[in-house]
């Protein structure tokens, strides 16, 4: 009998035990310095991303996996008897889901499924565990792509960045824009849209914590709306206040799990050390 495996990129952020334990594949994206080239979450970390970009003052590029990265990850599964439903970061992002689309091509008509997650990070992460949890409760392929395209027009993500400086870097803001928002400590919030795109939800002057509990209370503001499985809490060098988010909304909301992920490093080198968001569904 067909068994159907769910796969996604290194950007879902979710930890590698759980991905383990689901048999779910990963196909990881690139980070280059110079001509160093590195596969996320294989041959490079966080914490080492951040001590290269400290040291040589430069951010470095992100690149999608190619066809043939997405073919090599493919081919043996198919080649077992499984289909698989691959679930990518957000087209308007990265070329990463286009990639997939024409390798699932060079494989037999219907075996592999793509889908465009509009997301990114453990937003992605969400639709992952519960492709999996259908598929383990003997859902079809159809009725699995239809479950998760309805619920990621319902997903919530929001960062708080800590500084400007890796958007200055990146070249996502300006010399001024980033010392004019160092000098009035304002941290932005940036939202992911329903179109798959970033987009800057608004700004916190002052100190950290402020940006912070502005997440809080955005998501406890749709506590009645909140779907019931997960929320995460996904930071980058800020497992402190990651923690005390937690707590909070496993406080405050009846859903069944608050789980805390690092961000890897593909979006840490876009937002920033001390970065922190909250990931959720909504019903």
């Amino acid at each position: 009998m067909t068994s159907i495996r769910i796969f996604a990129d290194s950007t879902c952020d979710l930890p590698s035990a759980w991905l383990q334990e689901h048999q779910v594949g990963i196909v990881p994206l690139y980070v280059t310095f110079g001509q160093d080239v590195y596969r996320d979450g294989v041959d490079i970390t966080p914490g080492q991303l951040y001590e290269r970009v400290s040291r040589d003052g430069q951010l470095p590029k992100t690149s999608a996996p190619s066809p043939s990265d997405f073919l090599q990850a493919f081919t043996p599964v198919v080649d077992e008897g499984h289909s698989i439903i691959y679930i990518s970061l957000s087209s308007a992002l990265s070329s990463t889901y286009a990639n997939a689309v024409i390798a699932a091509e060079e494989l037999p008509a219907g075996r592999v499924t793509v889908i465009d997650s509009l997301n990114l990070s453990s937003s992605i992460g969400l639709l992952v565990m519960k492709a999996v949890q259908a598929a383990a409760a003997g859902n079809h392929v159809p009725a699995i792509v239809s479950m998760i395209e309805s619920v990621r027009g319902k997903i919530e993500t929001e960062f708080a960045i800590d500084s400007l400086e890796y958007l200055y870097k990146g070249g996502r803001c300006s010399g001024m824009q980033n010392l004019i928002g160092s000098l009035l400590k304002i941290r932005p919030v940036i939202k992911v849209t329903p179109e798959g795109s970033l987009t800057p939800a608004y700004k916190v002057r002052g100190k950290r914590d402020k940006a912070m509990e502005q997440l809080l209370r955005n998501a406890l503001d749709n506590k009645h709306r909140l779907d019931k499985d997960v929320i995460f809490v996904v930071h980058s060098l800020a497992e402190e206040e990651a923690l005390h988010m937690q707590a909070v909304l496993r406080e405050q909301t009846d859903v069944q799990q608050v789980i805390i992920t690092e961000a890897g490093c593909v979006i840490s080198s876009h937002c920033g050390p001390q970065t922190i968001a909250l990931m959720y569904a909504t019903l």
